[in-house]
């Protein structure tokens, strides 16, 4: 019996996609933009399927339930997970109706509850457009751009990043240690961004007078205690007024959009939960089988912010 090398069944699944895109393109006849929006769909699954080692013919409706969930644990708006699974189920229906498969795996995969409510997702630009507000003569403005930054950069809950202590950062290793819900921890990368603008807030923080017991936390409030997560929110909604910015946001906004970004950009679904630090019944298996390394090439290969960085400084 022959077996399939690696690069035979590369092949083979590049062949799969090259047809299924003439079947959109010829029979279904999508508009251009339609059909690029399910081919970043699908890689999407793709992207998934390899993580876990699972070759595309062999899908099982599980697999195709633990993607899905995926989805949802990373805060993807019902709307777009609905658009998601509608463009997978399309892709299985053509791998029956070519004979790559027999029965459909996705013929009972249901789509979520679209009432749901979930956060705003602001954009790189509204982003950036919040950052630009902060006015760096304040005593506290670099503070607030290293906060900002730690934020977005990092996809951090507020609680975390107020508890957030010196101790807890590996700059040179590029990761930061963070404790989490249940006072669990985890290593969270950070990109190099986020470390310059936090270590220009450590030049101005050398003059602040600190509180005893605050000595090790990152970010100070102007009492030289620790920071409140109410401080965050509102520091965020002033930010945000003065952007012209009228969305409903708040610190876990940029926590969304972290994810969002990083899943948009093509960024591996395991890895985005994992540096989300989720505990979803569906993923929690597959969090020991994610390398560090991929977890930081990831952040820093996919996330919008380093690539503007990576082009203005040459970095990497």
């Amino acid at each position: 019996m022959k077996v399939e090398g690696k690069s035979m069944k590369k092949e083979k699944q590049a062949l799969i996609i090259r047809k299924y895109q003439q079947y959109l393109k010829l029979e279904k006849s999508l508009s251009p933009n339609t059909l690029d929006a399910y081919m970043r769909d699908l890689q999407k699954l793709l992207h998934f399927l390899e993580g876990e080692g699972i070759e595309v013919l062999q899908v099982t409706l599980d697999d195709l339930q633990r993607f899905a969930a995926g989805l949802h644990d990373i805060g993807i708006h019902p709307r777009s997970q609905a658009r998601i699974l509608s463009g997978i189920k399309s892709f299985f229906h053509f791998l029956v109706i070519a004979d790559y498969l027999e029965a459909d795996p996705s013929e009972l995969l249901e789509g979520p509850k679209i009432g749901l409510r979930l956060p705003e997702v602001l954009t790189v630009e509204e982003i950036d457009s919040i950052i630009a507000t902060i006015d760096l003569s304040l005593n506290e403005g670099q503070r607030n751009r290293a906060i900002l930054e730690t934020l977005y950069s990092c996809g951090l809950r507020v609680s975390e990043l107020c508890n957030l202590k010196i101790s807890d950062l590996y700059f040179e290793e590029g990761f930061i240690k963070v404790e989490g819900k249940g006072s669990k921890q985890r290593l969270v990368p950070i990109s190099p961004r986020a470390i310059k603008e936090i270590r220009n807030w450590f030049i101005n923080r050398n003059q602040w007078k600190i509180k005893k017991g605050f000595e090790d936390y990152v970010f100070l409030a102007r009492l030289g205690n620790g920071i409140s997560r109410i401080m965050v929110f509102h520091l965020i909604k002033e930010l945000a007024q003065k952007a012209g910015i009228t969305k409903n946001i708040s610190p876990h906004t940029f926590r969304h959009s972290f994810a969002t970004h990083l899943l948009e950009g093509g960024a591996n679904l395991r890895a985005i939960q994992c540096m989300l630090g989720h505990e979803s019944i569906a993923t929690t298996e597959i969090y020991t089988h994610i390398d560090r390394n991929m977890l930081r090439s990831e952040i820093i290969e996919h996330h919008p912010r380093n690539i503007k960085y990576r082009n203005e400084h040459n970095f990497y």
